[in-house]
């Protein structure tokens, strides 16, 4: 099976597929036009990404059948073509959880203490302790959660080792007020951290000193950090944001940063760069106000344990995918079949059966929307259970049962 690797990809991950019987193809150069052209020319069957672009024209190509985001999110991919191709599009979740929730920590703690600032202090020469001895400190301090996916769990997990108080909003809770939170590692029972599930984001951004963003990026989640929100927070409170640009409103932050003094660590900007190395011009970043910006260069999954965890899993997948045709964390099935009604069939195993009963649906133009068949012992007899796009008639359903001498009997269920 042809693998076509679009990206900087480990020579692990890569050792990884060819062991696994795949043809990989490596070339991270790969973008736009020229990925569209390769992936018809290779036959690649898989595309591996993970900043790349993939875009409709991509799936043009006949051979196609499985796209793998090597991370988490996969907003650079339109999954929306993929769908209407029969692609398959799969991501890596929870992998680099790790790496993102130690980067928003190292963000709170070097804002929080001023470090960067310091270093450059020290490094032109200057010693100034009065001026860099004034932080709050973290113990006791509420930090608020946006999101409470994998990272926002490993990030809340660190913080109670400091010491910090939580407030966590999420959309999982909002029919759960009272979960209880120890099912993901949250230590309810601490005498020095108390753990809250706020009704609303207006909420936890009253309660929080700092707040770290872990919103996935969706329509509903796009600007969701308005100048409202912003204003909510503290003077000198801390914004972190580790997650998407897209859900917050960097026009209204540079005003919450120059007028009520926000501190802010990013790790995500619009319209960043494309390439790894290049010019970008963040107009908070050269003039922050009277807030501090502490800004790096969207690495939060850049760790090496996060890339070999990141590596393995698409391996995983490929492999799958190869030997069973299943594909693992695939993120564009339909969540809900539009089947209306299941026929069972129960039938001998003999050629021609499955076809029989396909060709009259078939005939009343009738769709089928998923299939299973199942082979009981000795291969002798089977069921298969076809949901379809509407009910067949009753007479359909004598003409299934007793044109083919094999049917057994039908059984129509409406779902």
């Amino acid at each position: 099976m042809k693998v076509l690797i679009a990206d900087q990809f480990e020579q692990s991950g890569r050792d990884g597929l060819a062991a696994a019987g795949c043809d990989v193809v490596f070339d991270p150069a790969l973008k736009d036009n020229a990925l569209a052209n390769a992936l018809r020319t290779t036959g690649a069957k898989v595309l591996i990404v993970r900043s790349t672009k993939v875009t409709a024209a991509m799936m043009e190509s006949p051979d196609l059948a499985l796209i793998v985001r090597a991370g988490a999110g996969y907003n650079t991919i339109d999954v929306a073509a993929a769908s209407a191709h029969g692609v398959y599009v799969s991501n890596c979740p929870g992998k680099n959880s790790v790496a993102v929730a130690e980067l928003a920590m190292g963000l709170i703690l070097a804002l929080d203490r001023r470090i960067p600032d310091g270093t450059a202090a020290l490094a032109a020469g200057q010693w100034n302790k009065k001026e860099f001895s004034t932080a709050a400190g973290l113990a006791g301090r509420t930090l608020g959660l946006l999101g409470f996916g994998s990272i926002a769990q490993e990030v809340a997990r660190r913080a109670q080792a400091f010491s910090m108080n939580l407030v966590i909003w999420s959309r999982r809770f909002e029919d759960q007020p009272g979960a209880d939170l120890r099912a993901y590692g949250i230590d309810t029972t601490s005498r020095s951290s108390t753990v809250t599930i706020a009704a609303s984001p207006a909420d936890v951004f009253f309660a929080a000193d700092i707040v770290s963003i872990h919103l996935a990026l969706a329509a509903d989640t796009r600007g969701m950090v308005n100048a409202d929100l912003l204003g909510r927070l503290k003077p000198g409170a801390i914004l972190v944001n580790t997650a998407r640009a897209e859900v917050v409103d960097y026009a209204a932050l540079a005003i919450a940063v120059r007028e009520r003094g926000l501190r802010v660590g990013l790790d995500v900007y619009p319209d960043e760069p494309a390439v790894a190395t290049g010019e970008f011009d963040f107009p908070l970043a050269r003039d922050p106000g009277k807030g501090l910006l502490y800004g790096t260069h969207h690495i939060g999954a850049s760790t090496e344990q996060a890339q070999e965890a990141i590596a393995a899993e698409t391996v995983r997948i490929v492999r799958a995918f190869k030997e069973t045709g299943r594909v693992p964390n695939v993120v564009n099935l339909a969540r809900q079949s539009p089947a209306t009604h299941m026929l069972v069939v129960r039938h001998r195993d003999r050629p021609g059966v499955l076809a029989h009963v396909f060709e009259q649906l078939h005939d009343a133009g009738i769709n089928v929307q998923e299939t299973e068949n199942i082979v009981f012992e000795g291969a002798e007899s089977a069921i298969a259970r076809i949901n379809l796009d509407h009910a067949p008639t009753p007479e359909l359903v004598v003409a299934i049962t007793e044109g083919n001498e094999h049917v057994l009997s039908t059984q129509l269920v409406a779902l």
